[in-house]
């Protein structure tokens, strides 16, 4: 009986040779020597194996991380760096494949179509990272706009990604540029700034009102 990892591998292949899908799942299996019902046992189609993989990259980078040692005693910059210059590591070991993936997509921050499984398991690990970062004070928790902190991270995401693919530099340094001035530009927006101080002390005024007859000279 056929298991899910021979499906997945023999997708790839088939692929990476042929730089198309096969015609039918029907015409796929037969390659495989395989029953039409066994792929159905893993996977509804051949864009569920495309998306699967990318879940498998994404989640193997965050178990990797967050296995070692470290990991609890970076800031959440830290994290969100550490996670992107491991990610193209990994996309590093699937790059043909991930150039033919991602072949339809053409917009830096829109989502691919494929990524959409990806999507929820980066929010919820950028969100874990972003709460601590506020319970910390690391981070400035505004009203309104902290809980879109997430949402900035997965547009680097997606620009991130699809500057690897395009980035023909030698060991991708200008990706890891990419990430390093992304990164820091967005999370110096996360952070308090004097534009909050002002703020604060604006509401302080306002909640402070009565003292105002008080500070007349």
């Amino acid at each position: 009986m056929a298991t899910a990892e021979q499906i997945k591998n023999g997708y790839i292949n088939y692929v990476l040779l042929n730089d198309e899908r096969p015609k039918s799942v029907y015409s796929f299996t037969k390659k495989l020597k395989i029953a039409e019902s066994d792929f159905y046992n893993f996977y509804a189609s051949f864009d569920s194996i495309e998306r699967l993989i990318w879940v498998d990259l994404t989640v193997e980078t965050i178990d990797t991380l967050q296995q070692q040692e470290v990991w609890q005693q970076y800031s959440s910059r830290e994290k969100i760096l550490a996670f992107f210059y491991s990610y193209v590591e990994v996309l590093k070991k699937q790059r043909s494949f991930i150039l033919y993936s991602l072949k339809p997509a053409s917009l830096y921050f829109a989502t691919p179509p494929i990524l959409s499984g990806v999507k929820p398991i980066f929010e919820h690990f950028a969100e874990d990272i972003i709460n601590n970062g506020i319970e910390t004070s690391e981070l400035a928790d505004r009203k309104f706009f902290s809980k879109r902190y997430k949402d900035a991270l997965w547009l680097q995401f997606a620009f991130i990604v699809k500057f690897w693919v395009a980035d023909d530099s030698a060991g991708f340094e200008k990706t890891d540029e990419a990430i390093e001035k992304g990164i820091n530009v967005t999370f110096d927006l996360f952070q308090h700034s004097p534009i909050d101080n002002l703020l604060d002390y604006g509401k302080f005024l306002s909640r402070n009102g009565g003292f105002k007859e008080k500070l007349r000279f």
